[in-house]
């Protein structure tokens, strides 16, 4: 155990002496991990294919409980880029310009896939959208805070600098999940015409391997940023998005097999050869 903890100890920084800082570490994974759980039990996030859709013959009527997808999406994304953007413009805490720069082009790519890549139909819940917003944000500030409170309280650095590995992590990571949203927009049929979307098993790439590439390069983006700020916060959000998107994906492999009489059932869910 000492040997363990030895080996952590090498590999982040202490902890800054932060309550707030402390509990939302243990809320991240817990919340994640429950969520995950949910995904699994059939209670979905309601977007993506998870979501209501409307019928074929009639459009999206959006209320103040319900939003065009595209719109939702803005809402789920756009806070998290705007904090992660400011920090950079308006901080002037050099040491913390990496872990910036990466939530930055994180959260600026999925604003540009919905504006840009992403092909949508039917709405979502205002009560969908607002929560993932609030985690994205709060993630992304508090991220941001532990570096600077790191650096403020002096705590000596982790033996082992882990920033180079990763930056290489976390393109690979931004690479690899833009590739794969890139081959969904391919199959989607219709956007936001008020049609319903018609679903197709994914092909090319690692969508011969597992259904979610996606999400496992996402995975990769969060352990890339938690490598570049080695603290314990970005650990946790690592961890608790990989439980989370584990859940996910194998809810999405179970509703393809569902839909699809001829899924390959060779293709994992997130893993390849593994699960």
């Amino acid at each position: 155990m000492e040997g363990v903890m030895s080996l952590v100890r090498g590999v982040i920084f202490q902890p800054p002496p932060s309550l707030l800082v402390s509990a939302m570490s243990v809320v991240g994974v817990v919340s994640l991990g429950n969520a995950g759980l949910s995904e699994l039990r059939g209670n979905h996030m309601k977007y993506s294919k998870f979501a209501a859709q409307p019928s074929a013959s009639t459009s999206p009527s959006p209320s103040w409980s319900s939003l065009p997808s595209r719109t939702g999406m803005l809402v789920a994304y756009t806070p998290a880029f705007l904090a992660a953007l400011s920090s950079l413009l308006l901080l002037h805490h050099g040491g913390i310009f990496l872990v910036e720069s990466a939530l930055a082009v994180h959260f600026f790519k999925r604003v540009f896939e919905t504006l840009f890549l992403h092909k949508y139909s039917g709405t979502m819940a205002a009560g969908t959208a607002i929560p993932i917003s609030v985690s994205y944000f709060s993630v992304t500030a508090l991220t941001i805070y532990t570096q600077i409170l790191t650096q403020e309280a002096l705590l000596p650095e982790p033996a082992v600098d882990l920033r180079l590995y990763g930056v290489v992590l976390f393109l690979i990571g931004i690479a690899g999940n833009f590739y794969h949203h890139y081959l969904l927009s391919k199959l989607r049929s219709s956007g936001d015409d008020g049609k319903k979307k018609e679903y197709k098993i994914p092909k090319g790439g690692m969508f011969e391997l597992v259904i979610c590439p996606h999400y496992l390069f996402e995975i990769l983006v969060f352990y890339g940023i938690a490598l570049i700020s080695q603290t314990l916060y970005s650990f946790c959000v690592a961890v608790g998005t990989s439980l989370y998107l584990m859940g996910r994906s194998k809810a999405t492999r179970e509703w393809y097999l569902s839909k699809f009489d001829d899924f390959p059932p060779h293709v994992k869910a997130l893993i390849p050869f593994v699960f």
